[in-house]
């Protein structure tokens, strides 16, 4: 019984041996390396154009057999879609623009916060708001434009993946200068 003891004392102390302590480790994130931004421009058949990513794939959206002006802007590596919809106005503006403000009202609960930035470009007729949603969302980006008159076109992002705004940062700082680029230069076109 002694040596049972004995041993046992014996196992514990030199197990327990050693200068080295443990400190957990962070969490970490996907570090991801984008290439330099470049653009060409989009024009097709529909009543606008913008300067798009040359990383992005724009697929045109159906209704039936008919060809439509909204589009799905595909985000490449970045893993995420543009829904891009186009709207012949019919009713007032002011419609069209306060259901795009709840679209983004819609996610303030998970948003730590809502960023706008006015859009007017009175020579080509381009006016909106650009709205960057930060924190867990499910969209990060949301935005519109209009002549004012008879045309408005929305856009809203989604990734395909989980919101997590810690492991998204890089891609959504890198997404945001195409976006950016995207609505300042758009034009509308004679149809």
């Amino acid at each position: 019984m002694k040596h049972t003891g004995f041993l046992l004392l014996f196992i514990l102390l030199f197990s327990c041996g050693g200068n080295e302590i443990s400190i957990p480790k962070p969490p970490t994130y996907l570090r991801t390396n984008f290439p330099e931004h470049s653009y060409v421009k989009y024009d097709d058949n529909c009543p606008y154009s913008f300067d798009v990513s040359t990383l992005f794939k724009v697929d045109k959206v159906k209704e039936g057999d008919k060809e439509t002006c909204h589009k799905d802007i595909q985000l490449g590596a970045l893993n995420g879609v543009i829904h891009f919809s186009y709207i012949d106005m019919i009713e007032p503006l002011s419609k069209y623009v306060n259901y795009s403000n709840d679209k983004v009202d819609e996610h303030k609960i998970k948003a730590s916060s809502i960023e706008d930035l006015q859009i007017i470009r009175p020579e080509d007729k381009v006016f909106g708001t650009f709205f960057e949603l930060k924190g867990d969302v499910a969209t990060p980006f949301q935005f519109y434009l209009t002549d004012s008159v008879s045309q408005f076109v929305s856009g809203i992002v989604y990734f395909n993946s989980v919101p997590n705004y810690d492991s998204l940062r890089s891609s959504i700082e890198y997404l945001k200068v195409d976006l950016l680029k995207m609505v300042n230069t758009f034009k509308w076109q004679k149809k």
